[in-house]
């Protein structure tokens, strides 16, 4: 089939959460598996490439635009894309494509593929990657948007895609009818993971003890992401026990400045680790030297970094927010309320029992491999291409 993936931001920028590398990992396997594949993106965050915005390049097999995030020239801050090239090539492409896949629909790139989809009558699944409903940041804007196009952009979609029943529910309250919505479940590329690097290495480059217990978050550094309550958790604990290091590894997103504000208020700055954000292999490293992996978040659908502690053998620690919880809870990790006593009592609690680690390592293993790597994820949505595509 001939597909045109629709995002934000792509490869390389991985410090634009999820969708981008759920994007990327999609197109990459439909690739593997003969699909003539194209991605519009923008060459906002890490994605300003010295290629030719307004002509296609070719990312790992993959045809991808670039386009000239306008926005980059009105504000160094802002990263609401305004790809402004992106309708002189829309107009002439879209009509050849047979499905459309949109990640994120508030967005202008959204409006505009939306607009073609419909002149040329090509089917197109929407995906919100956790995005649904208009809360947290910036409400008012997203309410704004919906009233001008977002609804607009739900209602004609052929199909959404859910990443947990509960994310099913949040369509629902949108007002998109049960019969489209799919429930299908991020993945992880399983070959990543094959060969683990050795216990140790992560220690040594940072001059962790072989003896220190490391709590660590693995996450953008922005407030929904709960570091803050984080902070304040592993600040009681560091003062009931010795040899613990908190590491923090992560881009900033807005939010380093008033933890680290926090961190030295709480007079703890000499137990925290900042790393700044890890790939590859050095994330590996640091996954398989923590004794917890911690993702405290305020809100949270469906975060691959939970797969990825639990495929290294890392037992996880979430909050009841986090939209994978009942996947966690009991099986390979322990789930909490957003509460600081609940979050410094879980971590202690997991840190002083080296056989309920070894337990919930070994089975997270076992459940990311069954269930969660891309190549079983992927025929879920190549059957629902499929699908839509009969409906043309």
């Amino acid at each position: 089939m001939k597909i045109l993936q629709v995002t934000n931001y792509f490869k390389p920028s991985w410090d634009a959460g999820g969708p981008p590398r759920v994007a990327y990992e999609i197109s990459k396997k439909l690739i593997e598996n003969g699909h003539d594949i194209t991605v519009y993106t923008t060459d906002g965050f890490k994605s300003r490439l010295d290629v030719e915005t307004k002509k296609p390049v070719i990312v790992d097999g993959i045809r991808t635009y670039y386009f000239r995030n306008l926005s980059i020239f009105l504000s160094r801050s802002m990263n609401l894309p305004i790809p402004y090239y992106l309708p002189l090539v829309a107009t002439n492409e879209v009509k050849n494509f047979e499905v459309i896949h949109i990640h994120d629909y508030r967005s202008l790139l959204a409006v505009v593929i939306h607009y073609y989809s419909k002149k040329y009558k090509i089917p197109y699944i929407l995906q919100a990657h956790g995005a649904v409903l208009p809360f947290f940041a910036k409400q008012r804007l997203k309410r704004l948007f919906d009233k001008a196009w977002g609804n607009k952009i739900l209602k004609d979609a052929t199909k959404v895609i859910a990443l947990t029943k509960t994310e099913a529910e949040q369509y629902k309250k949108m007002g998109v009818d049960e019969d489209k919505i799919e429930i299908v479940p991020n993945g992880i590329d399983l070959a990543e993971y094959e060969k683990l690097p050795d216990k140790g290495i992560f220690r040594n480059k940072y001059g962790i003890k072989s003896d220190e217990k490391i709590v660590l978050f693995l996450a953008r550094i922005h407030k929904i992401k709960g570091v803050d309550l984080l902070v304040e958790a592993f600040s009681d604990l560091a003062s009931k026990m010795e040899g613990v290091t908190l590491i923090i590894a992560g881009p900033n997103d807005g939010f380093l400045s008033t933890l680290k504000a926090q961190i030295e208020d709480l007079k703890i700055g000499d137990r925290i680790l900042f790393t700044g954000p890890l790939y590859g292999m050095n994330k590996l490293e640091a996954y398989v030297d923590a004794d917890v992996y911690v993702l405290p978040s305020v809100y949270e659908t469906f975060p691959v970094t939970v797969l990825e502690a639990c495929v290294c053998g890392t037992t996880v620690i979430v909050t009841d927010r986090c939209g994978i919880a009942e996947i966690v809870d009991g099986k390979v990790g322990i789930v909490v309320g957003y509460d600081e006593k609940e979050l410094r009592d879980a971590i202690f609690k997991v840190l002083l029992d080296g056989e309920l680690r070894r337990k919930f390592g070994e089975e997270g293993k076992k459940i990311v491999r069954e269930n969660y790597g891309w190549n079983l994820i992927i025929k879920k949505i190549e059957q629902i291409y499929h699908e839509i595509k009969t409906y043309n």
